[in-house]
């Protein structure tokens, strides 16, 4: 099977991978079958987990390959592209998250953020865009990632590259499982049906394959784009753990559970990319 995932093309890989990551989400989501209400330290400490594995994927899948792509093909001012990228990742999902309407987790729907957010959508529905706006990055890191290994050329060892790519497939997917809960949770705290709180956090992640194949095709048929590519992805991904997830994770008092969350999703993050890459 994992030979057969190798000879595939990597469109076609980052696709597979993000129907995994996504795959994820709803089996997080699905916890809202099996509990009657949300654990807010559990949630705090979920947010906290999924931000320590962006921020090391951010890094070690992303920013690291992105400095080593840029310098093979010119030694000065090699890490301007990484920065133009990182710099532009941000930007990105800051105009994203000031346009689409959507509230986070913790706050009333009256700090609804977005144009005219309270008037036109119900709450669960603004919560529904949050959690997609950060699913976003997360599947164009995966599709530059796979994208990537085209890029190497007929004959090339495409191995390390599509195992550290695997690894951040896995790393995303992990972090989504707890995302999904976050989500279908609160939801179903509300006053929803379990089946409406299920749907809303399964299908928050159904731009993970979507982005996952957008990025691949940007990075294959413009391979000179790759060292922005991937620093743009890490630089979107940052956006959303310092705008969001750890402000959540930190807003209920459960700081040394979050923090040490994070520091666990960290270094599970990084162990995947070592491993794996």
């Amino acid at each position: 099977m994992f030979d057969y995932f190798l000879s595939l093309n990597p469109i076609l890989q980052a696709f597979i991978a993000g129907l995994f990551t996504w795959f994820c989400t709803i089996f997080g989501s699905a916890f809202v079958f099996f509990f009657k209400q949300a654990n807010q330290k559990l949630l705090d400490s979920m947010m906290g987990f999924a931000a320590g594995v962006m921020i090391a994927a951010s890094f070690w899948s992303l920013l690291e390959p992105s400095f080593k792509f840029a310098k093979q093909s010119s030694t000065e001012w090699y890490w301007l592209p990484t920065l133009i990228g990182f710099l532009a990742g941000g930007l990105f999902l800051r105009i994203i998250d000031y346009i689409v309407p959507h509230l986070h987790l913790s706050k009333p729907i009256e700090e609804a953020e977005g144009i005219q957010p309270q008037h036109a959508l119900s709450k669960s529905m603004l919560l529904f865009l949050a959690i997609t706006i950060h699913n976003i990055p997360e599947g164009l890191a995966i599709g530059v990632a796979f994208g990537a290994i085209a890029t190497l050329g007929e004959g090339a060892d495409t191995l390390p590259l599509t195992l550290s790519a695997i690894g951040l497939a896995i790393g995303m997917g992990l972090q989504n499982i707890p995302e999904g809960s976050a989500l279908s949770m609160p939801i179903r705290a509300e006053g929803h049906s379990r089946m409406k709180a299920f749907t809303y956090g399964a299908f928050s992640a159904v731009v993970e394959p979507i982005g996952a194949v957008i990025g691949a095709l940007f990075v294959i048929s413009m391979t000179s784009i790759l060292p922005y590519a991937l620093a743009f992805a890490a630089g979107a991904m940052i956006f959303v753990v310092v705008e969001e997830l750890i402000p959540e994770s930190q807003s209920n008092g459960n700081t040394d559970i979050a923090t040490l969350s994070l520091m666990l999703g960290f270094s599970l993050m990084m162990v995947l990319d070592v491993a794996f890459g």
